[in-house]
């Protein structure tokens, strides 16, 4: 098989491989744990595989050479009309372990199936019946087309608003509602969306400077560094997202409308301290008596029952216990101690810390051992806690006290 290793191939060759790799081990992941996010993943990992393959080989002389020409023209590798889909599909899966695409969701899969229809009739047409470029542009390559990439670039750049905004809701969902926020707020999701962004934005970047004599060399050899670029970023969600841990996240259970009773309770609050100051009637009492009672009660379970030192503690597993619904046990905690539920569990611990450092039975621990007990998932996360509600670093704690 031709295949002309240099500078431009090696490379490209190198993420090929890894990338390959990963998706298989997420397809893997994805039977052993039943896991929906990973199978998601694993499509997404080969599509961004397939991707690279017409400029590695073309690098290594295909275009030039046949039979390899034809492989590369008759041969759908790119389909990208489905990137944009399948990245807003992983984000909605990885932050509800119930997700499934099904009925209507398979209509965001439409475009690129159509696609990949239309082109393997043409190609089959040109091979068997025409024998010969016909349906098939001889002189460029289908997946190049500019209508194509155009296409895609913007179902990419759709995809990715929607992805941000389901990411941002999930974000706040998770600070309500968890006491693991930190672990579950999938920072390297974030960081993959915006350089997938940014990657999006590059080709028309390119074709813009590409117009200049200075950048000409742009219209061969740009793309190739884009795809370098495209590789490196595929590889580093593949690395981030195969490292996630993604047990505790079973149990957020987000969806587009669970942050909706929250906000609502939000716009509410200031209207209803008004109404409290204002409108003194009897009837006002009995709403605020039940907050105060379930106040009490929320202390006496944090303080007798420890349930901070639970890492994967959530709004939901409390409010359980405290006989109540979420929505009216995030008013309480709101309302009453003026804090979102990750930092009212978050403050226990660093109480807790605190305490235990004091303590002689504990003296032969180290302290992210102490943090570890008391709740906190992390060294990052309990730092971070530690300082918010004693204005200092555990260490400079240490040598003060």
């Amino acid at each position: 098989m031709l295949f002309e290793f240099n500078l431009y191939t090696s490379f490209l060759l190198i993420f090929f491989f890894h990338i390959l790799v990963y998706a298989f081990l997420f397809f893997r992941r994805s039977q052993k744990q039943d896991n929906y996010a990973d199978l998601i993943m694993g499509f997404f990992l080969i599509i961004g595989a397939l991707l690279i393959v017409p400029f590695m080989v073309g690098f290594a002389g295909w275009y030039d050479h046949q039979p390899y020409r034809d492989i590369l023209f008759f041969v759908p590798f790119v389909h990208s009309l489905a990137i944009g889909p399948l990245l807003y599909f992983y984000t909605r899966a990885i932050s509800n372990y119930n997700f499934r695409i099904k009925g209507q969701l398979f209509l965001h899969l439409l475009p690129a199936l159509i696609y990949l229809v239309i082109t393997l009739i043409n190609s089959l047409l040109d091979v068997f019946v025409y024998e010969n470029y016909n349906l098939t542009n001889e002189y460029e390559d289908p997946d190049f087309a500019p209508w194509y990439t155009i296409l895609s670039s913007f179902s990419i750049l759709i995809y990715l608003f929607l992805s941000f905004k389901h990411y941002r809701h999930y974000k706040k969902f998770t600070q309500i509602t968890t006491s693991f926020a930190d672990l579950a707020s999938l920072k390297w999701l974030r960081n993959f969306l915006y350089a997938f962004s940014i990657l999006t934005i590059l080709p028309f970047i390119k074709e813009i400077l590409s117009t200049f004599y200075f950048f000409e060399k742009l219209r061969y050899f740009g793309p190739w560094y884009y795809y370098l670029a495209f590789a490196i970023v595929v590889y580093y969600i593949a690395i981030n997202a195969y490292q996630a841990v993604l047990l505790p996240l079973r149990r957020i259970q987000f969806n587009p409308h669970s942050l909706a009773p929250y906000q609502l309770l939000e716009n509410n609050n200031d209207d209803d301290e008004q109404e409290d100051i204002l409108v003194l009637e009897p009837q006002i009492f009995p709403v605020n008596e039940k907050l105060i009672q379930l106040k009490a009660k929320l202390i006496t379970l944090m303080e007798e029952q420890y349930l901070f030192e639970r890492s994967d503690l959530t709004l939901t597993d409390v409010a359980i216990k405290l006989d109540t619904n979420a929505v009216i046990l995030s008013k309480v905690v709101n309302q009453q101690f003026g804090l979102n539920f990750n930092d009212y569990v978050n403050q226990y611990r660093v109480n807790a810390v605190i305490k235990r450092i004091a303590d002689p039975k504990f003296k032969n621990q180290t302290l992210l051992a102490i943090a570890f007990d008391a709740g906190f998932n992390s060294k990052a996360t309990f730092n971070r806690a530690f300082k918010k509600f004693t204005g200092k670093n555990p260490k400079d704690y240490l040598s003060v006290a």
